[in-house]
């Protein structure tokens, strides 16, 4: 695989809950298939496991430290990668990018004007595909679309999802909402993005698909990517 010199990691924080800050680690330790242990995002049926941002933002938006609530903060552009694209972290570690992170409003509260200005240099999302030992100055090093490429548009991800989920099988709105990547909030919307696809699929979502007695999916297989040896 050929990996390509990026930068470096600067800092390393973990989130343990959503109204606190980050808190900065010297060390922290990537799990495949789930995220950072000890941080409120490492799901496994998530591809949001982990958040990138450049300090590049940080200067040019003038914002205090930890406010854009990032995992890693990284000495190169995030703008600029793609989603399947992987980074390789210090000698263990490898991401698969899966899309930009959208500015919310969490960010527009502590940095009002954001919402509407600071668009890609929010940060990159990630899944793990490799785990093993993360430390502030390891380098990072990137090959490119080696892995799935994810929408950018949050309906063509819940559309995916909804149509990923096996016959015989239902899943919730939360659930859906967790394997999308999106806030719980957009339940609310996908009465209307479900509507467009056949009826067959969107039976097997919600509460019409539970008070049939089917199965919960479990996701299985929704984020395959191949084995994870090979990467160097």
């Amino acid at each position: 695989m050929d990996w390509q010199p990026l930068g470096s990691l600067e800092a390393l924080y973990l989130r343990p809950h959503a109204e606190r800050a980050p808190q900065p680690v010297a060390v922290a330790q990537a799990v495949a298939g789930h995220g950072l242990a000890g941080d409120r995002h490492a799901l496994a049926l998530s591809p949001r496991q982990l958040l990138l941002a450049a300090s590049d933002a940080y200067r040019h938006w003038q914002l205090p430290p930890m406010a854009l609530r990032e995992n890693l903060r990284v000495d190169f552009p995030t703008s600029g990668l793609r989603s399947g694209d992987l980074l390789r972290v210090g000698s263990e570690v490898v991401l698969w990018l899966t899309f930009q992170c959208e500015p919310c409003s969490l960010l527009e509260r502590r940095c009002p004007g954001t919402l509407k200005t600071i668009g890609a240099e929010r940060g990159m999302l990630a899944r793990v595909l490799r785990g093993g030992e993360l430390r502030a100055g390891d380098a990072v090093a990137l090959s490119r679309a080696q892995a799935p490429v994810l929408s950018e548009d949050w309906r063509e991800r819940v559309s995916q999802v909804a149509q990923a989920v096996p016959e015989g099988c239902w899943i919730s709105y939360g659930q859906l909402a967790v394997m999308a990547g999106v806030q719980a909030s957009y339940c609310r919307a996908f009465p209307r993005v479900l509507s467009r696809l056949p009826a067959a699929v969107t039976s097997r979502i919600g509460k019409a698909a539970e008070a049939a007695g089917a199965p919960t999916w479990s996701g299985a297989g929704l984020f395959a990517t191949g084995p994870s040896a090979g990467f160097d």
